[in-house]
Order: structure tokens, then C-alpha cells, then sequence
């Protein structure tokens, strides 16, 4: 098994924010040379987090910001962390630091209507992210 580990540098530009980053797992999964496997994309931020959802219409990731700002607001009376980012880190926790995509044929085995997610909880930042794709 053949096991390669690309990191990733993205900024964001908002405090909430989901950032489409198919094309950069794409790329390491193209340039990986594996054929079929898995790939694994993974946030090591506690304020912000990987998910596969609907890249097609901008209007779901703003529809998944909007339900998670109203489960989880920024300001709830009662967060001891001092920080002041306590949503950000229930959002991370709930949305999770990690997805796992199937490789087959060389490429990433996504739904038609799906796109891997970088999700910003707690911007605007640098943040950075791994993808580690395995295989033969």
C-alpha cells in the first residue's frame, strides 16, 4: 500500500465561511498516482472543520451557516471560554476535524452534487488543512 501526504494553506475571509476545496483533494489525489483507495481530508483547527455536502448551488453552504449560527450563536450567555470563540468550537466539534472519500480509477468518488468543505467557524484566518490519500 502506497500512503502520500499533501498539506494545504487557505485563508479565509469571513468568520463563518465554507470553502470549496474538492479541487485541491483532487489535485493530490491525481498527482498521489493512486488508483483506488481512499483519501483522507483532515482539519488540525479546534474552530473549524472538513465536511461533504452540495457544491452545485451556493445557496446550501449559506443554508448550513444560517442553521448552524441559529443552533449555536456567537454570543450565549452563560460560555466561560475566554476567547470569546465558544460557538466556533461546539461548530467544529459538531461538524467534525475530518471526511473520507473513496479513490476509484484515480479520482475521487464523489455524488454528483458533492464537494468537500473547508468550514470556517472562527475567521478570517490562515488556516491549514492534510489531505493523506492511500492505496495501490
Amino acid at each position: 500500500m502506497k500512503i502520500v501526504t499533501k498539506d494545504f494553506h487557505i485563508s479565509s475571509k469571513s468568520r463563518n465561511q465554507m470553502i470549496d476545496i474538492t479541487s485541491q483533494v483532487d489535485s493530490a489525489v491525481e498527482q498521489s498516482g493512486i488508483k483506488n483507495g481512499d483519501a483522507i481530508v483532515y482539519c488540525p483547527h479546534t474552530t473549524a472543520a472538513i465536511t461533504i455536502n452540495e457544491n452545485a448551488d451556493p445557496s446550501v453552504p449559506h443554508d448550513i451557516l444560517l442553521t448552524l449560527s441559529e443552533l449555536i450563536p456567537q454570543h450565549q450567555p452563560g460560555y466561560r471560554h475566554s476567547e470569546g470563540n465558544s460557538d466556533a468550537h461546539c461548530k467544529s466539534s459538531l461538524v467534525g476535524c475530518s471526511e473520507q472519500v473513496l479513490i476509484k480509477d484515480g479520482r475521487l468518488n464523489l455524488g454528483t452534487w458533492q464537494g468537500i468543505f473547508f468550514c470556517e467557524f472562527d475567521g478570517p484566518r490562515s488556516r491549514t488543512f492534510f489531505v493523506q490519500v492511500r492505496g495501490e
